[in-house]
């Protein structure tokens, strides 16, 4: 993911989400919103804390990667979308190729 310039990408935590089943978000700032105040595209990571913080660190890491991989090689604003590109076996593969350089 060396597309990812992480200046232009923010984490929050969320609290008091009603939630069930969604653990994170991605928001992008749309192109409206860009040209208007004259910046390029950021995006948000939400983490739902209700749901994110009681996982194990392994999956906590996962779906920050599965987050990640929703944004596009462009970094316009846009999302990469699940069908084909945003899949378990895409985030497991970068899960481990993530931990083999972390415990190098």
């Amino acid at each position: 993911m060396e597309h990812i310039d992480l200046s232009r990408i923010k984490c929050m935590k969320s609290y008091g989400s009603k939630a069930r089943h969604t653990i994170a978000r991605c928001y992008a700032l749309s192109k409206i919103w860009q040209k208007a105040l004259d910046i390029k595209a950021h995006y948000i990571i939400e983490v739902i804390s209700e749901n994110f913080d009681k996982l194990p660190e392994n999956e906590k890491e996962k779906v920050l990667i599965h987050e990640l991989l929703h944004v596009p090689f462009s970094m316009g604003g846009g999302f990469k979308h699940h069908k084909n590109y945003v899949t378990r076996k895409r985030v497991e593969l970068l899960h481990r190729e993530y931990k083999q350089k972390v415990y190098k």
